[in-house]
């Protein structure tokens, strides 16, 4: 934008030229161009009393403003004290063209500050010029003081008018909408001391029928407990239709850059307890990530151990046993710990993520507690425990085929020991020596039967010899030829079982379908009374499942007891196991309770498919736990998301102020209305600070600050994000500047948790300027975002 000179006249003979264009109501001409003899008075009073205000810093003050500058010694001296800046050294003498040459230099560092004075020489200063002296003392108020960064006055003038309007807007009977008649009754005065100090006024009794006392009341609270000096008569303000602006703005001014100084002092402790939070939240959630990983490790190293004892009972209930301690393990012990692993990566992830949203390094646990320590022995865990279930398994059937031949051969020997009762005596007799021919030839035929009759047991002799071996050995021993005629047998009972249950089950699957292709209510009904009549026959229909599926598992166990290779069709049906399975699935969804029905039946395998109920509940866990890492994920990126984001009214609040100094309304604001904005939201900026800023706003140099660099700006302020550098700044605040900081500074600024906090990990000072017990601060800031125990 090209430079627009612009100038406020003052008198006749004297202009203050800026180099940015700003808006300048006419009135401020007119009254500047004739000075009101009674506004001159005020400025008297008032820019006397601000300058005394600097200069008794330094030892001196003034009692005439136009006389005692003339020599331009005192000038140079209030310059060097309001600025923190050496100027020239002053001349000596008394001569005219010394105190000519001391003036000009004060000029010439005013006009180093970006402000340029046009029609005004150091000639009209040492001569007592009084309307140019104000004029002077005005323009270093203007730089100096009011907002102590602006030369536009309109700019500077809306930004604290700006703040004075949001410090006083809950109050009653105050509406400040300027620097002049605004002020007249002393309520907006009493009411920006009560917002920041409401120990001093008690606001609630104050009338706006007595301005006199109201504004003899705010000057002296304020010269009696802010160091603010009286600047204004309160009969001059309540007798003068419109007070002055410039006395009035001035003495505004030192309200706002005493209470700046409170409010910085605040914020820096609210910065800080906002870090010691964090950090102690953090603390905590590495506490009980060490103490669940160390419980979560513990369970598995007693766990493991149980896993891995293969030691077989002797008998099936025994055996049995041990699988119902396995489940209530499956069931009951691990799904806690489960949640526990899973809770414990959520941890982690949240934990880091927190870190480095507040620019902590990232979080390292102990040795052999890391997220990969613990996955790697879960593994390990589970490895063992899928061995130990295939171990109960294979010794379940073992001991079920003992049993069972067990019981097998029990039978046959009573059977063939009943068959040989009597067949010894019988064969011992001779009664063949006195029989007759006929009777000899019926005793051959009788024997000839026995020995039919026992070429017939030979074979039950064989089976129980077989069992015998087998019980010996737990191997099979039986003929081939029979173990298929069982197995055929099997296929045909299997056959005659599955073809009605399979018809049953076509026949549900079209009712069930009728629910879905209905035209009435009164069909559904219809329906719906039908399917809950289905629904109580379920219960018997799933025993009869069960049953013809335990006849293929029984052909399934045979064949992989004696290693009998099957070719997997049933020469009596087409209907296979599979079909069964898939259409009860689609009848009654309940895998769950059918597998708890198989393994109470002792049927543990399934040809048509490898996969078990165990891996279907592994594969659930695995889906509860990616879907709470999920969770988690998103919470992480919300939580990113909050934590560079600010809240609604947040926003409003930044939107409106941004809009008050989109002066164009195109969504930019040059540096002096960034300036001007900032300064209305309570910031109290130097040169230097701002120019910070303005690289941060501008970094392609642009001119402009745009609204999103304004909100991404005001985001970096607001957010909890923060730096070793800035906790540094905000304990210096608090220590007023010293490189050290005392136990009652920070008892006194901080809230006791956060105070105690501090004295229990911050150590000594080590520096000669320290008092004793004087604490380092700036080893403790550092410390707070790098590798250390807190």
């Amino acid at each position: 934008m090209t430079a627009v000179e612009t100038q406020i006249t003052y008198s006749n003979s004297y202009t203050i030229q800026h180099e940015e264009a700003y808006m300048i109501q006419e009135d401020d001409w007119d009254r500047d161009l004739l000075l009101d003899p009674a506004w001159e008075k005020q400025q008297r009073k008032t820019f006397t009393a601000w300058c005394n205000s600097h200069l008794r810093k330094a030892g001196t003050q003034i009692e005439n403003i136009e006389e005692d500058f003339r020599n331009g010694l005192k000038l140079m001296l209030l310059l060097e004290v309001i600025s923190g800046e050496r100027l020239p050294k002053p001349d000596k003498g008394k001569m005219r063209f010394h105190k000519i040459a001391n003036v000009n230099k004060a000029l010439d560092f005013i006009c180093s500050k970006g402000v340029k004075l046009v029609s005004i020489g150091a000639e009209e200063i040492v001569d007592g010029n009084v309307k140019m002296t104000l004029g002077m003392i005005w323009t270093i108020i203007l730089r100096f003081a009011i907002q102590d960064i602006s030369v536009e006055e309109t700019s500077a003038k809306e930004g604290l008018l700006l703040w004075c309007q949001r410090k006083t807007a809950p109050y009653r009977n105050v509406n400040v909408q300027n620097f002049h008649i605004s002020w007249k009754d002393g309520l907006a005065l009493c009411a920006l001391i009560h917002r920041h100090r409401p120990d001093l006024i008690d606001y609630s009794k104050l009338r706006k029928d007595d301005p006199i006392g109201n504004l003899n009341t705010a000057f002296e609270v304020a010269e009696k407990f802010l160091d603010i000096p009286k600047m204004l008569d309160a009969e001059d303000i309540v007798n003068t239709p419109k007070p002055d602006e410039k006395a009035i703005m001035t003495y505004v001014s030192c309200f706002y850059h005493a209470f700046a100084g409170a409010e910085q002092a605040e914020t820096a402790a609210n910065r800080i307890c906002k870090v010691l939070a964090v950090n102690q939240e953090n603390e905590k959630l590495m506490e009980e990530y060490e103490k669940l990983a160390s419980e979560l490790l513990e369970w598995i190293r007693r766990t493991i151990p149980w896993l891995e004892n293969r030691v077989s009972e002797q008998t099936m209930r025994a055996m049995q046993q041990k699988l119902e301690d396995f489940r209530d393990y499956r069931r009951v012990h691990k799904p806690p710990r489960v949640q526990e692993k899973c809770q414990l990566e959520i941890n982690f992830n949240t934990l880091q993520t927190k870190l480095r949203l507040s620019n902590r390094p990232a979080f390292m646990p102990s040795e052999g507690k890391m997220v990969s320590d613990i996955a790697n022995a879960w593994k390990g865990l589970e490895q063992v425990e899928k061995g130990y279930e295939e171990w109960l398994l294979t010794e379940i059937r073992r001991l079920e085929r003992v049993d069972h031949l067990a019981e097998k051969f029990k039978q046959k020997c009573s059977m063939h020991e009943a068959w040989t009762a009597g067949k010894e005596d019988l064969l011992s007799q001779k009664d063949y020596e006195t029989a007759s021919l006929m009777e000899i030839r019926a005793l051959m035929r009788k024997h000839e039967a026995f020995e039919s009759d026992l070429a017939a047991h030979q074979d039950r002799v064989e089976q129980i010899a077989a069992i015998a071996q087998e019980l010996n050995n737990h191997r099979g021993g039986l003929r081939v030829e029979k173990l298929w005629e069982t197995i055929d047998q099997l296929y045909l009972e299997f056959a005659k079982r599955a073809a009605p249950f399979n018809n049953w089950m076509d026949g549900a699957m079209e009712d069930l379908q009728d629910m879905f292709i209905v035209h009435s209510i009164e069909e559904i009904q219809s329906l719906i009374t039908a399917h809950d009549q289905f629904k109580a026959t379920l219960p018997e229909a799933d025993k009869e499942r069960v049953a013809t599926l335990g006849i293929h598992n029984e052909i399934l166990k045979i064949a992989q007891t004696y290693g009998i290779k099957l070719s997997g069709i049933n020469p009596y049906t087409t209907i296979t196991s599979q079909d069964i399975t898939t259409k009860w699935d689609t009848v009654d969804s309940r895998p769950m309770r059918d597998h708890q029905l198989s393994q109470e039946s002792l049927i543990f395998d399934n040809k048509h498919t490898n996969y078990s109920m165990e891996h279907i509940r592994v594969g659930w866990e695995q889906l509860l736990t990616t879907i709470a890492r999920t969770i988690n994920e998103v919470e992480n990126q919300i939580l990113t998301r909050d934590a560079k984001g600010i809240s609604q009214e947040q926003l409003n609040e930044f939107r409106a102020s941004f809009n008050h100094f989109d002066r164009k309304r195109n969504g930019m604001m040059d540096p002096d209305d960034f300036r001007a904005c900032l300064i209305s939201m309570g910031y109290d900026l130097g040169e230097v600070e701002f120019a910070r800023i303005m690289t941060l706003v501008d970094a392609n140099n642009t001119g402009v600050v745009t609204f999103q660099a304004f909100i991404d700006f005001m985001t970096r302020e607001t957010a909890e994000t923060d730096t070793a550098e800035q906790v540094m700044a905000s304990f210096r605040i608090l220590a007023s500047d010293k490189n050290y900081i005392t136990v009652d500074e920070l008892r006194r600024e901080l809230p006791p948790e956060q105070a105690e906090y501090c004295i229990s990990r911050m150590t000594r000072y080590i520096g000669a300027d320290g008092p004793s017990g004087a604490l380092d601060y700036i080893s403790f800031s550092s410390a707070l975002y790098g590798e250390s125990d807190l």
